[in-house]
């Protein structure tokens, strides 16, 4: 079977602080192992965690127009209508795969073409891992300020209600 892996380090607030309660998305620096490929870099880490759970129900496909798996920035949380799901934008920088599911597996499908097949169970205990490690440190920080403007607070509140539903 195939090989997925993906960490997080050198967590910090935009500002390169520990602890920043007005600073609402994690950054950090990211090393993945797909198959035999191993990919890293510096990104919005919560974006990360947050694709990395949809996509244990859905399909992600790498395309110009979304945000990456590992978004160098995800400055904008779009909260749907009931708050139950948020949408992040950001920029066109960042390292991206495509995931789609085939029966109990997962196909990671790399941007050179590279294809690398998962149970959706070890795939699902590697992203919980992963997500689980985000969350430990927006809890070991001080809590948030929530925004005045109402629509970035309730992308805030959009992205929570989403990954804890995801998470379970």
């Amino acid at each position: 079977m195939g090989v997925f892996r993906i960490d997080v380090d050198d967590m910090k607030w935009i500002n390169g602080s520990l602890d920043d309660p007005k600073d609402l998305c994690l950054h950090g620096h990211v090393i993945v192992q797909i198959g035999n490929t191993v990919m890293e870099g510096d990104g919005t880490v919560s974006a990360t965690g947050l694709y990395l759970l949809k996509t244990l129900t859905q399909d992600k496909v790498e395309t110009w127009n979304d945000i990456q798996m590992i978004p160098c920035c995800g400055h904008t949380l779009l909260a749907n209508e009931d708050l139950s799901e948020v949408t992040i934008s950001g920029c066109d920088k960042g390292i991206d795969w495509s995931t789609i599911h085939v029966g109990d597996h997962v196909k990671i499908i790399l941007s050179n073409g590279i294809e690398e097949i998962v149970s959706l169970d070890e795939y699902t205990t590697e992203v919980f891992r992963f997500a689980d490690k985000i969350k430990s440190f927006y809890d070991s920080c001080t809590s948030k300020i929530l925004p005045t403007n109402e629509f970035d607070r309730n992308g805030y509140i959009a992205f929570w209600n989403e990954w804890n539903r995801r998470r379970g």
